[in-house]
């Protein structure tokens, strides 16, 4: 019953995100990838159930996590439904298809608390790049070189701040900090989006739009505001299931980046 209980939340958000965007209102959205960049290590659906029942929620934990980080769920709090696999370890035979010692063979609905609902200890600061991402610039950098993807800067690629191809990124010097961050964001996300068999079944335009998304969600995970003007009206295009498709991409290969250039965060 829980269970569909979740998947009836989650519709409900994508209905109501749909219509809003059919009405030519793109807030809701940009709202929904600000909860992907606070908590991109959850899938996109979760993401869409935290942000539909809990909207200004900023860190997210069970009733145990919080008690052994020092701090105690209050009395009366209700809880944010989300969906958790259930796994089980892998036979002998199955352990020699894969690397992964387990395998999930379903989803069960449990309750997490956001951090205004605790009283206790106070946490940590997290990390933030407060205007400066020059170390995560680097890390980005690394990432690029891992995939095996080669980038330089050139002028010539002016007015752009950013170019795109297979195996190729090429930004244009003397951006700021923030802007080559950015701009670096950007076309990592079309490499990794976008020189796929799913090129030719995606408009440019929604192309664009995606990979602006990929950079809105990487810049506010690590703090830095991201002042795009990008309309994200052009990823509906009256079909929901393709809405939902394009969300999943946003949010699965923003959490590819993000694990590599700021795992601890």
């Amino acid at each position: 019953m829980k269970i569909e209980q979740a998947k009836q939340i989650a519709t409900k958000a994508i209905e109501e995100l749909s219509h809003a965007l059919e009405a030519g209102h793109s807030e809701k959205l940009r709202e929904y990838l600000g909860a992907m960049a606070r908590f991109h290590r959850y899938s996109w659906h979760n993401v869409m159930l935290i942000a539909s029942q809990r909207p200004l929620a900023t860190h997210i934990a069970g009733f145990n996590t919080w008690k052994q980080l020092g701090r105690f769920v209050k009395k009366g709090a209700k809880g944010i439904m989300i969906l958790a696999p259930i796994v089980r370890k892998k036979s002998e035979d199955e352990a020699f298809e894969e690397d992964q010692n387990n395998v999930t063979v379903g989803f069960r609905a449990v309750y997490v608390f956001d951090q205004a609902d605790t009283d206790g200890k106070p946490l940590c600061d997290l990390a933030s790049a407060e205007g400066d991402p020059s170390g995560y610039t680097e890390k980005s950098k690394q990432f690029v070189a891992q995939r095996g993807i080669h980038l330089e800067y050139s002028d010539a690629i002016y007015p752009a701040q950013g170019q795109c191809s297979a195996g190729k990124i090429t930004l244009l010097p003397g951006q700021s900090a923030a802007e080559e961050f950015n701009s670096l964001a950007h076309e990592v996300a079309h490499s990794l989006l976008h020189f796929t068999e799913r090129r030719g079944e995606t408009s440019k335009c929604v192309r664009e739009t995606e990979a602006e998304a990929v950079a809105f969600v990487i810049c506010e995970a690590i703090g830095l505001k991201a002042n795009n003007s990008v309309d994200y009206i052009h990823l509906y295009s009256g079909d929901k299931e393709t809405l939902v498709s394009s969300l999943e991409y946003i949010q699965r290969t923003s959490a590819e980046i993000l694990s590599a250039i700021a795992p601890s965060e």
